[in-house]
């Protein structure tokens, strides 16, 4: 917190924010401004609500730190930068960016707010270091709508790989030094963002869908065409990394792919060993380098999925119930922060790793020893008491509010 003290302009906000980031880290079942603010020993929610609304701060600043923070301490000449979405299902059509679409949370077309994450990935741990909400055409192509949301009039239209370049470059430009990007098929059948990685000289191991077409010297090919082509002795089993039920071994085989751009790009072919299903990548870099690195690459990607799974488990980052822009960006960031932090200590934890019968502490573990050896908040009766009287008072207004607009449609 320490870090983004001089983000917060008012002792007050910063206060708030530390309260607020405590209470992401706590192991509270559900996670939102009323829980938060009981949590923190506030009276009612008013105030954690004002910190993600109106309050003078700057969530890009704090984003930034956040990256800082992250890549000093995670700092590997190895690691690679994963760019996934991830999609929150919500009711109603006023939440920033929401509309009918598809989800990966849910694995088919809901009502929900989709965002895509950047996230730092070394042999260390992971952690997502940037964020940027998708808005779709049926909100930029509506300006009352988009402001009503706080939706600034200079956001327009972007898709998500836009996104991706946008973040990437912003990590690049910062100074962040990874040789590497990997995503899914969302990205890698994208050119554009082929094309901004490669002017930067930045490989990429991106996934593309078996009809991807792609160019060699016997003429243009869909990826599962070509594959069916490669001789046998092409394919050399290699781990894709460890995981939890040890090391995910593959078959692997490579084909070179006819450019007239500078560098060496190549078709990536994972085989499952069992299953014989096969996966597609599209790669690129800047000098020739072994099979082995570009399946390293590849085995990477699948840590963005861990940094969505432990940052929502662990540190809310889709319990907000927030509508608008400016609180979307700022719940998202703390809630990143929070996770940052669980990140670093398990790294930290990890490179001294104590007594072969034990495991190393993961992040549950980690979460749960800080919120009881060293937060240890403890709240009174009358604390306790108040907030239950606040939230059925709040409740009834509602409920009273809800009932007259019934009788006033009938």
């Amino acid at each position: 917190m320490g870090r983004i003290a001089g983000r917060f302009a008012r002792v007050e906000p910063r206060r708030r924010a530390r309260a607020f980031v405590l209470g992401l880290l706590s192991e509270l079942p559900r996670k939102n401004c009323w829980t938060l603010a009981e949590h923190a020993g506030e009276a009612n929610s008013y105030g954690l609500q004002h910190l993600l609304s109106r309050a003078k701060w700057d969530a890009d600043a704090v984003r930034d730190d956040i990256r800082g923070f992250v890549v000093e301490h995670l700092h590997d000449t190895t690691a690679v930068l994963v760019v996934d979405e991830t999609g929150d299902l919500k009711k109603g059509t006023n939440t920033v960016g929401v509309q009918r679409q598809y989800t990966g949370t849910a694995g088919r077309i809901e009502n929900s707010q989709v965002a895509v994450y950047l996230a730092y990935s070394t042999r260390r741990g992971h952690a997502a270091i940037d964020r940027e909400l998708y808005v779709p055409r049926s909100w930029t192509e509506d300006r009352a709508r988009s402001r009503a949301a706080g939706i600034p009039d200079t956001v327009d239209f972007a898709t998500k790989p836009a996104l991706a370049a946008r973040m990437i470059g912003r990590a690049l430009d910062a100074g962040v030094l990874a040789s590497w990007v990997a995503g899914d098929e969302v990205y890698g059948g994208n050119p554009h963002l082929r094309t901004a990685l490669e002017k930067r000289q930045v490989g990429y191991v991106l996934a593309v869908a078996r009809d991807h077409q792609i160019t060699t010297h016997a003429g243009r090919l869909r990826a599962d065409t070509l594959v069916k082509r490669l001789p046998r002795r092409a394919w050399q089993k290699l781990s894709a990394g460890a995981g939890a039920k040890g090391h995910r071994f593959y078959d692997w085989a490579l084909a070179d792919i006819t450019d007239d751009q500078p560098g060496h790009h190549q078709l990536l072919v994972r085989r499952n060993r069992r299953t014989g299903e096969l996966a597609f990548y599209r790669c690129y870099s800047a000098t020739q380098v072994p099979l082995s690195t570009l399946v390293q690459v590849a085995g990477r990607r699948w840590t963005v999925e861990e940094t969505f799974q432990s940052t929502k488990g662990l540190a809310g980052l889709d319990e907000h119930q927030v509508r608008r822009w400016t609180s979307w960006h700022r719940w998202v960031t703390l809630a990143m922060l929070a996770h940052a932090f669980l990140t670093v200590v398990r790294a930290d934890e990890h490179a001294r790793h104590g007594p072969d019968e034990l495991i190393p502490l993961t992040c549950n573990e980690i979460q749960h020893l800080f919120n009881a050896l060293v937060v240890r908040l403890v709240h009174d009766t009358a604390h306790r008491l108040g907030w239950s009287h606040w939230r059925r008072r709040h409740q009834a207004r509602s409920q009273t509010s809800y009932y007259h607009r019934q009788a006033t449609q009938a």
